[in-house]
C-alpha cells in the first residue's frame, strides 16, 4: 500500500526508520566560517530577489510554484547549480520499501534535485509561502533517505519564499540536523548567509 511522502510526519519517520534529530551537531554551527565571499552582482541578484518576491505577494501569499521560480530557481543560477558539474532534475519520483512491512511504501517526488555524476547534491522542497518552513522538513528527511546513491551524508534545503533552512541526514547512524531558519525577505545578512550556504554545499560533494 503506498503512502504519500506528504502525510508523513517526525514522528512517523522515528518508528519507521529510527531518524532523530542530533541537536549537538555542529556542522550547521560552523559550516558557513569557510564560506565564499560574495560579489556585488551576487548581492545585487539577492536584493532582486527579494524586490520580486515583495511584489508578487502583495495580493495575496505566493503558491508554491512561484516560489519555486521567483526564489528557488535564481539561488541555483546562483550557486552555479545551472553550470558543469552539476544537472538539475524536477519532480523526481522516488520510493521506499518499509522493511517492517513488505506491504507498505512511501512515495512522493522531489520538487527539485541536483546532482552530480549521480550523486546527489541537494534536494528540494518547495512550500506554498502560507505555511511555516518546518512544515516541509519530515518530506525533505523522507527524500533523503530515498536516495539509491551509496552516500552517508546527504543534503536538503526547505523553503516556503519567505524563509529558508537546510537540512543534513547521516544515513549510517539515521540522524539529522537542521540549520537556523534564514529570512530571505527581512534580513539581507541572512539572504548572504543563504547563498553561501548552498556554494558551500556545491563544494561538499566529492565523486570517486
Amino acid at each position: 500500500m503506498p503512502v504519500n511522502a506528504r502525510s508523513l510526519t517526525l514522528t512517523n519517520l522515528r518508528h519507521r526508520f529510527g531518524v532523530q534529530l542530533n541537536s549537538s551537531d555542529r556542522f550547521f554551527t560552523d559550516w558557513l566560517v569557510q564560506s565564499p565571499v560574495l560579489s556585488d552582482s551576487d548581492l545585487q541578484a539577492l536584493d532582486r530577489i527579494q524586490r520580486n518576491y515583495d511584489y508578487l505577494s502583495q495580493e495575496e501569499p505566493p503558491l508554491e510554484e512561484v516560489v519555486k521560480l521567483v526564489v528557488v530557481s535564481p539561488l541555483l543560477d546562483l550557486a552555479g547549480f545551472y553550470q558543469p558539474p552539476f544537472l538539475v532534475k524536477t519532480e523526481v519520483g522516488t520510493t521506499i520499501e518499509v522493511a517492517d512491512d513488505p506491504d507498505l511504501s512511501i512515495q512522493g517526488k522531489i520538487d527539485i534535485l541536483v546532482i552530480q555524476d549521480a550523486l546527489w547534491v541537494l534536494a528540494i522542497e518547495s512550500k506554498p509561502a502560507r505555511l511555516d518552513v518546518t512544515v516541509g522538513i519530515p518530506q525533505a528527511l523522507t527524500y533523503l533517505l530515498s536516495a539509491p546513491t551509496p552516500q552517508s551524508i546527504l543534503y536538503g534545503m526547505v523553503t516556503n519564499g519567505r524563509e529558508v533552512l537546510f537540512l543534513s541526514l547521516d544515513r549510517t547512524t539515521m540522524q539529522y540536523t537542521r540549520s537556523p531558519t534564514y529570512r530571505l525577505l527581512e534580513n539581507a545578512q541572512e539572504r548572504k548567509q543563504i547563498l553561501q550556504g548552498l556554494k558551500v554545499i556545491s563544494s561538499l560533494i566529492q565523486p570517486n
